[in-house]
């Protein structure tokens, strides 16, 4: 006897196909804000480097790094609770590698946005570079 798949079940999305839902959705919400893409999932050549969900630019020419965060529960603090030392080192790790390609370094902040069953919360200037 074979294995019975039951095709009334969509098969659960990858994470990949959550992460590139959970970034469109955050987009959708920072342009209807006013700011303007400039690059998507900027990722820093080699190993161990950093990734950016976002980069943005504000009406103001502000750069804004943002990084997206999505969770289905509330349990163990959230989305914004799973940004550790770790990771906000490779964020900014990455935003100076962009920033290196640059003429002149604009006004620049690192943003979350946390998208979760309370809903969306933007948090502006969520950390610094340090």
């Amino acid at each position: 006897m074979g294995f019975l798949w039951n095709r009334s079940q969509a098969p659960r999305p990858t994470t990949k196909q959550s992460g590139d839902a959970a970034e469109a959705q955050a987009l959708a919400l920072l342009e209807r804000a006013g700011l303007r893409l400039v690059a998507r999932n900027y990722r820093t050549p080699g190993r161990g480097g950093g990734e950016i969900d976002l980069i943005l630019r504000e009406p103001d020419g502000t750069l804004v790094f943002v990084e997206v965060r999505r969770r289905a529960s509330l349990s163990h603090g959230g989305a914004a609770a799973s940004i550790g030392v770790a990771k906000r080192r490779r964020i900014v790790f990455a935003a100076r590698h962009y920033l290196m390609r640059l003429p002149a370094l604009p006004p620049c902040r690192f943003d979350v946005l946390v998208l979760d069953p309370a809903g969306p919360q933007w948090l502006k200037a969520a950390f610094d570079a340090e």
